[in-house]
């Protein structure tokens, strides 16, 4: 059985969020997802575009979490914890919340992308005219950089695609320069 069908079987073809049975997708949960079953869930679109859009979040919709943090699948656990976070200000998920119970291993991955935390203790990334950087963005090399461990130099101009950000510095990002992942230092970067 393939990916689609194993999360099919477990949540028994429904939106493991919200139990609805249209659009269902996979979602490999971030920020490193081991992928697979244990690393994923299965969402509908409605579920899927709020977690990705802050903006377009519509906290009635999530009063289905009452039900599905106490999902037995750690990613559907990590979801949960997730937005709960994200609505605290609402008020009932601050409740909810402090019912929630996450090993550390699963509480790490919850708070891995830095959801739940105040604006203020969030690491942001910065280009170096002070544009905000974010996963998956693409940037450009503003001048030549020897890369440590190696003799390759990354040239001036060179396009870093899909870049992931260091979550425990503000001047480290990740990225692909040919076929070697190398860490970049952000002030040597201008987001495209």
């Amino acid at each position: 059985m393939g990916l689609l069908e194993d999360l099919q079987a477990r949540s028994g073809a429904k939106c493991e969020i919200c139990g609805a049975t249209e659009n269902l997708k996979i979602y490999e949960v971030p920020p490193v997802s081991t992928g697979g079953v244990d690393g994923s869930l299965l969402g509908c679109e409605t579920c899927l575009s709020q977690i990705e859009d802050p903006d377009a979040v519509d906290p009635n919709h999530w009063r289905c979490l009452n039900d599905s943090m106490w999902s037995e699948h750690p990613p559907v656990q990590v979801v949960a914890w997730r937005m709960l976070s994200r609505l605290k200000a609402e008020g009932w998920p601050q409740d909810l919340l402090d019912m929630m119970y996450l090993d550390d291993e699963l509480l790490a991955w919850a708070k891995a992308t830095g959801e739940g935390q105040d604006e203020s203790e969030k690491i942001i990334h910065r280009d170096v005219n002070g544009v905000i950087l974010e996963n998956g963005d693409s940037v450009v090399l503003i001048k030549d950089l020897k890369v440590k461990g190696s003799s390759m130099v990354a040239k001036q101009g060179t396009a870093v695609r899909r870049i992931s950000l260091d979550r425990e510095n503000a001047e480290y990002i990740e990225g692909k320069v040919g076929p070697q992942q190398i860490v970049i230092i952000t002030k040597y970067v201008k987001k495209i």
